[in-house]
């Protein structure tokens, strides 16, 4: 390069680098106080008044055709501006819990989209989904289907998918207008409860962006947290519900989170149980502390045929009676003996409910479909007829317990 090329180059470069900070200004920039954070949204089958409420705030009314389907009532809670506390000592000035801290609105609407437009329209600041950690869905609306639900979220590029999505038993704006005392925002308080559980073994990570994923696949169902809100304002998991398709199929019972858990070898456990040895008053507590599991699929008598190893491991936590040794190996074996079959029958009872809905929340399709893909191919294809396959396939649960520890005290 000539020393006049290398001259003309570097002055070019210098003047792209002039221009450098008018191409990229921030031009687009959102001051977060022009912002309506969304903290955690709810959605509920609207009431009779809707109707007329709707009347009054709907954008599209007497303009588009509505869909003929029934309202819902969407609440969303946003953050208040400087009143979200940075310390668990910091006061709160202006009044006293939650509700100093965020602000819950509600509006109906024919569609989630349909029902934020009107929020939007009686909001100054501009609603913003990037902070948005908890969606709570009631029952009735999962019942009736969670299409609308499951597509609006999806789309939005600012929903995180780490975020929980939760069915409430009840009635999903109660939770976002909680104030628990342990909490002072309370989209807060439920996050820390997921995530308290999934760390304590006593729920499976099922971020929403996992539920999809489940949902989205042809050998294989989604579930979520089924919660209630108690008199105390506190919440608590009642189990997991489970879907077919986008509707919600049936809910568990909260001990059996730790069947699903134990089918799928997840490995931190949390939960307790009692073992009776003799007679009621000749009980003892054990605590699993690990699980491993194996899943094996098998054509038989051309159908699908599953086999679910688990093995778990076990402590000794307390006895009733004083008079049962925990130093005897033939006490300890007939513990884990009887443990393997409380466990069979959790683990099999289970998937006799999930079968009986068509609900394949264990992926048991998806070892099919993996490791026999040919008869997938011939004979299943796709989700709907895996579905009708799944209630009656035959499924094997074998299970292999032993006691790790007995505490302190052997006597």
């Amino acid at each position: 390069m000539t020393t006049n090329r290398w001259f003309k180059a570097v002055k070019l470069l210098g003047i792209m680098l002039l221009l450098l900070p008018l191409l990229t200004g921030c031009w687009d920039r959102l001051e977060i106080e022009e912002r309506a954070v969304v903290l955690g949204i709810s959605v509920d089958v609207a009431g009779p008044e809707a109707l007329k409420e709707e009347d009054e705030v709907s954008h599209i009314q007497g303009k588009f055709p509505a869909p003929e389907k029934d309202l819902i009532r969407v609440a969303v809670q946003i953050a208040l501006p400087g009143r979200i506390p940075l310390g668990p000592g910091e006061a709160i000035s202006g009044g006293k819990g939650s509700q100093a801290t965020v602000w819950v609105l509600n509006v109906v609407g024919h569609t989630i989209d349909d029902a934020i437009m009107n929020l939007q329209q009686q909001i100054s600041a501009k609603l913003f989904f990037g902070h948005l950690r908890v969606i709570v869905i009631s029952e009735a609306v999962a019942k009736k289907g969670m299409q609308n639900v499951n597509d609006y979220f999806r789309r939005n590029s600012e929903v995180r998918r780490m975020a929980w999505m939760m069915i409430s038993k009840g009635n999903a704006e109660a939770l976002m207008k909680a104030a628990p005392k342990l909490e002072r925002v309370p989209t807060l308080y439920l996050i820390s409860t997921m995530d308290s559980a999934v760390k304590m073994g006593k729920f499976p990570n099922d971020f929403v962006g996992n539920f999809w994923s489940n949902s989205s696949k042809k050998g294989q169902e989604g579930f979520l947290p089924y919660m209630d809100i108690k008199k105390e304002q506190n919440v608590e998991i009642m189990g997991l519900a489970y879907f077919k398709g986008s509707k919600l199929a049936g809910v568990t019972k909260p001990f059996e989170i730790a069947g699903y858990m134990g089918i799928k070898g997840i490995s931190k456990s949390g939960y307790r149980g009692f073992v009776s040895l003799d007679g009621p008053s000749d009980n003892v507590t054990i605590y699993a502390t690990s699980r491993k599991s194996k899943i094996e699929a098998q054509i038989k008598d051309n159908r699908p045929h599953i086999t679910v190893s688990v093995f778990t491991e076990i402590s000794l936590e307390e006895k009733i009676n004083e008079r049962i040794p925990a130093d005897n190996s033939d006490i300890l074996k007939k513990i884990e003996q009887t443990n393997k079959e409380s466990l069979v029958k959790t683990y099999q009872d289970l998937i006799r409910k999930t079968q009986k809905n068509g609900s394949d929340i264990f992926g048991f399709g998806e070892y099919v479909r993996a490791k026999q893909p040919q008869y997938w191919n011939q004979n299943i294809r796709t989700k709907d007829r895996w579905g009708e396959m799944y209630k009656d396939i035959s499924v094997d649960v074998k299970v292999m317990t032993r006691i790790r520890r007995v505490g302190m005290k052997a006597k």
